[in-house]
C-alpha cells in the first residue's frame, strides 16, 4: 500500500547531513550529492518548491586541511567553517548549474530565529528566492555562531527553516534508514510514527555512531517534533537508498514517517515553543500553576513568586513552578527591572497574556 500524505506537496524542505555529503576521507561524495541534486531537479521541474539545509562545512574544510580529528576549540571549529563553506557551494552551485537551475546561500544563525523581525526577514527572504525559482542552500553561519556547533548538527535548524516557510514535507537523510525497534534482540524499522513518546526517544540513545559529524537519533527526533507541532510530517531515511526522493514523493514505504500534530501549534506560539530563546525564567505558585494549566488564564503578578535571569519586556521566558519544572513559556509584559520595582505592590498587572503563552506539554 502507498503511503499518503496529508496534502499535496508542494514545498518540501531536504535536509542533508555530513555523513551524505562527505567521505571518510572528508572530501565532497560527489556520487551521492550528483544524485540528489538530479533528484531534487525533477521535483523543481515538477514545480515543487525545494528548500535545501546542508550540514557539512566543518567536515569539508577538515578535509581541505587534511585533518582527521574534529577540533574542539571554537576558534578552529569556525575557521573550518569558513574554509568548507566555500566548499560546499561551489559544489552545489556546479551540480545545480548542470541541471539548468540556479541556487543560493543562506546563512541563518539562531538570533535570526529569536528576534521577531529578523525571522520575518529570513522568511521574506526565502520566499524571495523561490519566487524566483532559485533553490536556497541553507546552512548554520557556523563561523560567527557559538550556538550551532555547541548543537552539532542541523537537524534543529531544518525543522526551524520547514515550519518558518510552512513546508509541506520535511525530509531527513542520514546514513540511517530510519529509526528501528532494537529491544529485545530485535531491529525492526518503524515505518510510521504518530507521536513521540519517552519510549520512542529512548529507542534513540545511543545509535549514534558517525564519525564526520556529531548529531544523532536524539537530535532528529528533537526536531521532529518542531516540524509535527507546525503541522508538517516528517520522514527520516537513508541518504544512500537510489532514488530516495523521488520514491518517497511517489508514496513508497521509505524511511520512518512521522505524523504531523492535529493539534497545530499557531505561527506565533510556535516561535515562542521553539524559535525563541528564553532570556530568563519566572517561578509561579501552586495557584497560578493551576490557573494556567487546567483553566487556560494569564499569569497574573499574585502568582509570581520569584524570577531570574535578566530580560526585559516582550522578551521569551520559561515559567516554572515551586519545583523548577517548566510548564510554560511566554512573552513577558515587565522586564526584571519593572518586577523589582513592583515590590509587594500586588495588583492585577497580567505578567503574561494566555494569548502569548504556551504550555511546555507540547
Amino acid at each position: 500500500m502507498q503511503r499518503k500524505f496529508p496534502r499535496s506537496i508542494q514545498r518540501i524542505v531536504v535536509k542533508i547531513g555530513s555523513s551524505v555529503i562527505a567521505t571518510y576521507t572528508m572530501r565532497p561524495h560527489t556520487a551521492k550529492l550528483t544524485s540528489l541534486v538530479e533528484q531534487m531537479s525533477v521535483l523543481h521541474a515538477q514545480g515543487i518548491e525545494v528548500v535545501v539545509v546542508s550540514s557539512g562545512a566543518i567536515v569539508l574544510g577538515m578535509g581541505e586541511l587534511n585533518e582527521t580529528k574534529r577540533p574542539t576549540d571554537l576558534a578552529s571549529l569556525q575557521a573550518r567553517a569558513a574554509i568548507g563553506q566555500a566548499i560546499l557551494m561551489q559544489t552545489y552551485s556546479k551540480l545545480f548549474k548542470k541541471n539548468e537551475i540556479r541556487c543560493g546561500q543562506v546563512l541563518l544563525t539562531w538570533d535570526d530565529f529569536d528576534n521577531r523581525q529578523r525571522y520575518n526577514n529570513a522568511r521574506c527572504t526565502l520566499q524571495a528566492l523561490l519566487g524566483k525559482k532559485v533553490i536556497p542552500i541553507i546552512n548554520e553561519n557556523d563561523t560567527t555562531s557559538t550556538d550551532e556547533i555547541k548543537f552539532g548538527d542541523n537537524d534543529k535548524l531544518a525543522a526551524l527553516v520547514a515550519s518558518m516557510i510552512r513546508a509541506d514535507l520535511l525530509v531527513i537523510l542520514s546514513d540511517v534508514a530510519g529509526l528501528y525497534n532494537l529491544k529485545e534482540g530485535k531491529k525492526e524499522l518503524f515505518e510510521e510514527i504518530k507521536e513521540i513518546t519517552q519510549e520512542i526517544e529512548g529507542l534513540a540513545v545511543g545509535t549514534s555512531k558517525k564519525h564526520v559529524s556529531k548529531g544523532g537519533m536524539i537530535t532528529k527526533l528533537e526536531a521532529i517534533k518542531i516540524a509535527t507541532q507546525a503541522s508538517i510530517p516528517s520522514i527520516i531515511a537513508h541518504g544512500e537508498m537510489e532514488n530516495v526522493l523521488k520514491r518517497i514523493l511517489a508514496g513508497e514505504r521509505i524511511g520512518t514517517l512521522f505524523i504531523e500534530k492535529e493539534d497545530k501549534v499557531l505561527s506565533r506560539k510556535h516561535w515562542i515553543s521553539f524559535g525563541a530563546k528564553p532570556k530568563g525564567i519566572i517561578k509561579v505558585d501552586n495557584g497560578a500553576k493551576l490557573a494556567l494549566l487546567e483553566r487556560g488564564k494569564s499569569l497574573l503578578l499574585p502568582g509570581v513568586i520569584g524570577w531570574e535571569g535578566h530580560f526585559k519586556a516582550n522578551e521569551v521566558v520559561v515559567v516554572c513552578d515551586q519545583e523548577n519544572h517548566e510548564i510554560a513559556r511566554g512573552i513577558t509584559n515587565y522586564s526584571t527591572v519593572e518586577l523589582d520595582k513592583m515590590g509587594e505592590r500586588r495588583g492585577k498587572a497580567e505578567v503574561i497574556h494566555r494569548d502569548d503563552l504556551v504550555l511546555s506539554k507540547r
